[in-house]
């Protein structure tokens, strides 16, 4: 009897332990979530619009909370984004933060942009980044292009790269209607970024962007084509640190 009632002690207070170490356990933190630890806090507001003119472009900027730095920098997206994606990411935030000017816009036909007939030329392209740059008064200019925007920039910069404080190429589309001495030309400080693991514009894009002169190139590990998306605290790193260093 009395060994009966010492086995049933022991299993109670075996399932007691079992008890406490379970409800110890589920009061443990989890791990932390992966957040950019750049940007510190949603104290940004961010601002929209509409350009003038025939070509309605939309855009989104933020102004410098701190003492403001000398470069403005425009974003421009890939085909599958538009410039909601650079607030979702935090980029215009964290600029915003850091002293920068920054603008991103909705090409034509994308977010909300409507499309524009002007853009099925390379001179008119050229054309609509001059005028909105001009109507939004955008000084110093940085211009981030990823992808797609390429036949946006890349054709602004063989024309007005004297009047770009610096380009962000990220694998863009249309180097390959460039020359090697057209690049040449170019003395705009230049910053390529890449995913590793973007094995086809990434490579073609850098095979012909490193004829720049003044270029500096970072890959952003085991990241694909739109790298940004996929190393947001890597790609905020290289770009902060490409800006804080320009002239």
């Amino acid at each position: 009897m009395v060994q009966k009632f010492m086995n049933r002690y022991q299993a109670a207070l075996l399932g007691l332990g079992l008890l406490l170490v379970f409800l110890l356990y589920m009061g443990l933190p989890g791990p932390p979530e992966q957040t950019s630890r750049l940007w510190r806090g949603p104290n940004v507001t961010v601002l929209t619009g509409l350009t003038r003119g025939n070509s309605r472009i939309f855009y989104r900027e933020v102004l410098p909370i701190q003492q403001a730095r000398r470069a403005e920098v425009v974003f421009l997206h890939g085909k599958a984004f538009n410039s909601h994606t650079w607030e979702q990411l935090g980029t215009l935030q964290l600029l915003s933060e850091r002293g920068y000017r920054a603008v991103a816009i909705d090409l034509p036909g994308f977010g909300n942009s409507a499309p524009a007939e002007e853009v099925s030329t390379e001179a008119g392209r050229v054309e609509l980044l001059e005028r909105v740059f001009q109507d939004l008064q955008v000084q110093n200019t940085v211009l981030v292009s990823p992808s797609l925007s390429g036949s946006y920039a890349l054709p602004f910069l063989m024309r007005n790269h004297h009047q770009l404080h610096g380009f962000v190429p990220i694998a863009p589309t249309s180097t390959r209607n460039y020359a090697q001495e057209q690049f040449g030309t170019v003395k705009t400080p230049t910053l390529i970024l890449y995913g590793e693991l973007d094995h086809t514009l990434a490579r073609e894009s850098l095979q012909q962007l490193r004829h720049l002169p003044n270029h500096s190139v970072v890959k952003l590990h085991d990241a694909g084509h739109a790298c940004y998306l996929h190393k947001p605290e890597a790609f905020h790193l290289a770009l902060l640190t490409f800006l804080d260093h320009l002239p």
